[in-house]
């Protein structure tokens, strides 16, 4: 019988590559077999990430910021000029920052423009270009996966991440839309849909969720009291779902928002 997991040989471009997901992903990928593009700005960060995808498969980094149309064609152009194709395009990029969060001594009035321009610029047209110049090699050859990365946020407004929320709203919205444009304007063979994780430590989130000494802050113990599964994610606990997701055992999903959370969204009082 077929191996509908199977993604040996997929060409597979992932940013947001050398973030604590990103980089699990990419090296995951790798060693399962696919030709990976990891994707982003650290050099440093992405020449370690490189040797360590190429010690278990196959695979380069780029740096290349998202919001940079012109470097994304480029690395577009040499991505196809390497492997002749792409097959699978990951938007994992995405992040927030200070000026875009209301502190819990502020309020909506002390957010600044210029952070929440910068957010939504970050989270939303970071996937949008990237789609359109990769996805375009997949409007090409009528087929392919695309998979966005939501955020609880999205689902439901969380207190504080204002800017973050709003762009990651966006996302949903944009997956759903998008897993229609592509199947009707040009094949139902091209999948788009969106992960949504739960609450795990990241290099931009440790000092909010946890005190230097490692124990909780008041928004971590927040977040623990709300999740069913009584502790935060581990990365490694998104490769499951995103395997399906790119992989011909999802053939029949598109335009679907996969939860992968503990129970978080499920939960009330």
């Amino acid at each position: 019988m077929k191996n509908f997991f199977d993604i040996r040989s997929r060409v597979v471009v992932l940013t947001g590559a050398t973030g604590v997901i990103g980089r699990c992903l990419a090296v995951y990928l790798a060693e399962q077999g696919a030709r990976v593009v990891a994707i982003g700005r650290n050099v440093e960060k992405g020449a370690a990430l490189e040797t360590e995808m190429n010690r278990v498969g196959e695979g380069f980094f780029a740096s290349v910021d998202v919001t940079d149309e012109k470097a994304l064609q480029a690395c577009c152009d040499t991505v196809v000029q390497r492997y002749g194709t792409i097959d699978i395009l990951i938007n994992a990029a995405g992040g927030n920052m200070p000026g875009a969060t209301i502190a819990p001594d502020r309020s909506f009035l002390d957010i600044e423009d210029d952070a929440i321009r910068r957010i939504v610029e970050l989270n939303l047209m970071g996937t949008v270009l990237p789609t359109r110049i990769f996805g375009r090699v997949l409007c090409e050859r009528r087929k392919g996966v695309i998979l966005n990365f939501c955020s609880e946020s999205a689902l439901r407004p969380l207190t504080r991440v204002f800017g973050y929320g709003c762009a990651k709203a966006a996302i949903a919205n944009y997956t759903k839309f998008m897993a229609a444009e592509m199947a009707q304007k040009f094949s139902p063979d091209i999948r788009v849909n969106a992960i949504v994780p739960g609450f795990l430590i990241t290099d931009q989130n440790r000092a909010l969720l946890t005190n230097p000494d490692g124990s909780l802050t008041s928004r971590g113990h927040q977040i623990i009291a709300h999740t069913p599964a009584g502790r935060f994610s581990e990365p490694e606990e998104l490769l499951g779902t995103v395997h399906y997701l790119i992989s011909d055992a999802s053939s029949f999903v598109t335009g679907s928002l996969a939860v992968v959370d503990g129970g978080f969204d499920a939960f009330s009082i």
